[in-house]
């Protein structure tokens, strides 16, 4: 079955950075489509950024400048590395993969 593992979220100070991380298993990772969503509460889900099975890469306006998605193909592997993090940008953050599969999420907070 499909396995989508998030990880690296936590507490972060405004300003600060965060690495998130998602492993992926039971799809032909290089073969799919990958992004992370968030979601803060009270409010829908949002795109943050995609990149494609040939590297391609696009993000919300929010995100642009600051946050950056990469993948490992060897290690079916899909990162967004988060920069100059703002309070706004607190959320539970998704990685989904292929247009049908969701991870089940790791909070990000950005607070001092």
């Amino acid at each position: 079955q499909v396995q989508l593992v998030e990880s690296g979220g936590g507490l972060v100070q405004p300003g600060g950075s965060l690495r998130l991380s998602c492993a992926a298993s039971g799809i032909i990772f290089s073969m799919s489509a990958m992004g992370w969503y968030r979601q803060a509460p009270g409010m829908q889900r949002e795109l943050v950024a995609i990149i494609t099975r040939g590297g391609s890469t696009n993000y919300a306006d929010s995100v642009k400048g600051r946050f950056a998605i990469s993948r490992d193909n060897a290690k079916s592997t899909v990162y967004l590395q988060m920069n100059s993090l703002k309070p706004e940008d607190t959320a539970v953050y998704y990685c989904h993969a292929g247009g049908h599969y969701w991870g089940q999420g790791t909070q990000v907070t950005v607070s001092s």
